[in-house]
């Protein structure tokens, strides 16, 4: 993945270009570490080798995985990246469109790109920590202070 910085007055912009074969979760990931983010939201478009997909199960409070093993153009990838005890993590969604026209879509797990993908990343200036939500188990931005339910900032997540 090569990545450049677009600008950098208030909030940060970047260009993330990735190459065949590379993995998004795993990539982004070390991308937001070594730049320190905590606060990003992104968009990107591109194509992927295989896929999979995840759909949170309520009632097992993990997420099941949906794997997808062919040539998907990625027709929406929208996602952010938050602190979870104190690491950036990154929370996506994505739409891919089949041969035939038909998508799928669900939360991203994991994604081999195909042959490219571009990414536009933008970092705030202010950081966002993800809290433990015990009802659902998920590990949610909180905004307004910590509700009902939630443990403090930093709780590991299943998913």
């Amino acid at each position: 993945m090569k990545a450049a910085l677009l600008d950098a007055h208030g909030e940060k912009t970047f260009a993330l270009i990735f190459d065949k074969g590379d993995e998004v979760v795993a990539e982004l990931t070390a991308f937001a570490k070594r730049e320190k983010l905590g606060g990003s939201h992104l968009t990107a478009i591109g194509a992927f080798s295989d896929v999979t997909l995840g759909y949170f199960d309520r009632e097992r409070k993990e997420y099941l995985r949906i794997p997808l093993n062919e040539q998907l153009e990625l027709v929406s990838l929208l996602g952010d990246i938050a602190l979870d005890g104190g690491q950036p993590k990154l929370h996506a969604h994505v739409v891919v469109g089949r041969a035939d026209g038909t998508v799928r879509g669900g939360h991203l797990l994991e994604a081999h790109v195909w042959p490219t993908l571009e990414v536009i990343l933008t970092e705030s200036p202010r950081h966002l920590v993800r809290t433990l939500d015990r009802e659902s188990g998920l590990a949610l931005i909180r905004v307004d202070g910590q509700p009902r339910g939630v443990d403090g900032p930093g709780v590991k997540t299943r998913s």
